[in-house]
């Protein structure tokens, strides 16, 4: 297993990640959002956990500026979930930012206390 940070070479291998979900991720993949999304993956940083030359998972967060780090997006391909490949994407993102806390963006609370991670507050969606 090897933990990368993603480039443009991968794009395609993540989509078909994405588009194995189905439309539980649709907003991502679809012919509306794919596009949105790429511009977010490159504005993101993003890991990549590959084995040989399947993408088996990723997380992408965003970095603000010293206030913490925010992981929006966490997937593991189903045939290789119950491995701690999670764990292990999320960990990844405590290495490379040591001296920052870092935040889940969940709507998965149960898999993250499991983790063992303490849920600090909610995210609400504003609307006027």
């Amino acid at each position: 297993m090897e933990i990368k940070k993603y480039g443009k070479a991968d794009e395609s291998l993540l989509f078909d990640l994405i588009a194995d979900e189905g439309d539980e991720w649709i907003d991502y993949h679809g012919s509306t959002g794919r596009d949105k999304y790429i511009k977010a993956l490159e504005s993101s940083i993003t890991y990549i956990a590959y084995d040989g030359i399947i993408v088996c998972g990723y997380a992408r967060c965003r970095e603000d500026d010293g206030f913490g780090v925010y992981v929006y997006d966490l997937l593991v391909r189903k045939s290789f979930r119950g491995n701690q490949l999670g764990k292990m994407l999320m960990e990844q993102v405590c290495i490379d930012f040591p001296d920052q806390p870092v935040y889940v963006m969940s709507d998965v609370d149960s898999y993250y206390k499991n983790l063992g991670y303490r849920k600090e507050g909610s995210i609400f969606e504003v609307k006027i």
